[in-house]
């Protein structure tokens, strides 16, 4: 099952790497953005124009640094090391979904497995963390048991 593992770790990386794609493709389009916004504008327009811009390159520079501290968790991820509790990096079987402990990249399809990867501080990781193969949780209602953890 490791080699699942493995395809689950590295659909995190792609995950992260599209979307640090297409961050810093905006921050270029941005600033291509403000090079063209020229002093010929009409006063107040160019100013806000500007101003529009500057915001939006601190929100995308604080998605960046949320990006950097995504990839810094995933590096954390040992798939190798087996462990009997749910840790970062366990495959949790349960009687109603899969869930890989790693990075919130969403649901992982492919060849008739699915699983959700989902980051540590997700509620139900949160529930899961620490149990083992044969414990009961209870989530927004609903029951399940963790069949196996891997």
């Amino acid at each position: 099952m490791e080699n699942i593992k493995a395809q689950l770790l590295n659909f995190c990386w792609e995950i992260l790497d599209e979307k640090e794609t297409r961050l810093k493709k905006r921050s270029a389009e941005l600033q291509e953005s403000l090079g063209s916004e020229t002093k010929s504008s009409a006063g107040d327009k160019h100013e806000t124009g500007r101003a529009m811009v500057q915001l939006e390159q601190e929100k995308l520079g604080k998605q960046l640094v949320e990006l950097d501290k995504t990839k810094a968790m995933l590096q954390k991820v040992d798939i190798v090391k087996d462990a009997e509790k749910v840790v970062l990096g366990s495959l949790v079987k349960t009687s109603v979904a899969d869930y890989f402990i790693a990075i919130s990249a969403g649901p992982f399809k492919k060849e008739g497995f699915s699983a959700f990867c989902i980051s540590a501080s997700a509620p139900i990781a949160q529930l899961l963390l620490g149990k083992e193969q044969g414990d009961d949780i209870t989530f927004n209602g609903t029951q399940m048991e963790i069949l196996e953890v891997l």
